[in-house]
C-alpha cells in the first residue's frame, strides 16, 4: 500500500498536529509539509501551521522544482535566507515562499519506505535565520513524521 497523502481522515490529523506542535516550539511563523502524490512526480502542500491563507494547498512543483521538489530529487536538507536573494533559478520557482511571504525556511526530507517523498518545511518572515537548534528541532520532527507514515499503511 502506497502512502496516498490525498485522502482527508483521521489517520491525517497526526500530520496536521506535528505541524502545529512544530509551529509552537520554535521561534518561526510558518510550518508545512508537502508530499509527493503517489501518481506522478508533481510534489503538492497538504498541511501548514501559521498559513497567512489558503494558496499552499493550490500549489504543486514538479519533482526537482522549488524547496520541495529540490529537497526530495536530492533527498538533503535546504536552507534559504534573504528570498528572494541568494536563491538558484527565479523567485517563481519557490511558490511557498511567495505565497506565505517567506524571507528565510529551512527544509528537510521526510523517508516514506526509504525513499524520500515528502518535505517539511519551518519558514521566517523576518530576515532573522532558523537558528542550529531549531533546525535540530526540524529534524527531529521530520523523524517522527517519518515514523508515523512509515507505521500508518
Amino acid at each position: 500500500m502506497e502512502f496516498s497523502g490525498g485522502s482527508k481522515s483521521k489517520e491525517e490529523q497526526p500530520f496536521k498536529e506535528a505541524c502545529e506542535h512544530a509551529l509552537e516550539e520554535m521561534n518561526c511563523d510558518f510550518v508545512g509539509l508537502a508530499l509527493q502524490n503517489s501518481k506522478g512526480p508533481d510534489i503538492s502542500w497538504h498541511y501548514a501551521a501559521g498559513n497567512r491563507n489558503d494558496k499552499y494547498k493550490r500549489i504543486t512543483v514538479r519533482y526537482g522544482k522549488g524547496i520541495a521538489g529540490k529537497v526530495i530529487s536530492t533527498g538533503r536538507p535546504m536552507k534559504i535566507e534573504g528570498f528572494p536573494n541568494n536563491i538558484h533559478g527565479k523567485a517563481l520557482e519557490y511558490p511557498i515562499m511567495l505565497a506565505e511571504n517567506l524571507n528565510c525556511a529551512f527544509a528537510v526530507p521526510i523517508h516514506f519506505k526509504g525513499v524520500p517523498k515528502g518535505v517539511l518545511l519551518v519558514g521566517k518572515r523576518t530576515d532573522q535565520p532558523i537558528s542550529e537548534s531549531d533546525q535540530h528541532t526540524i529534524l527531529d520532527a521530520a523523524k517522527k513524521l517519518e515514523k508515523e507514515m512509515n507505521s500508518s499503511v
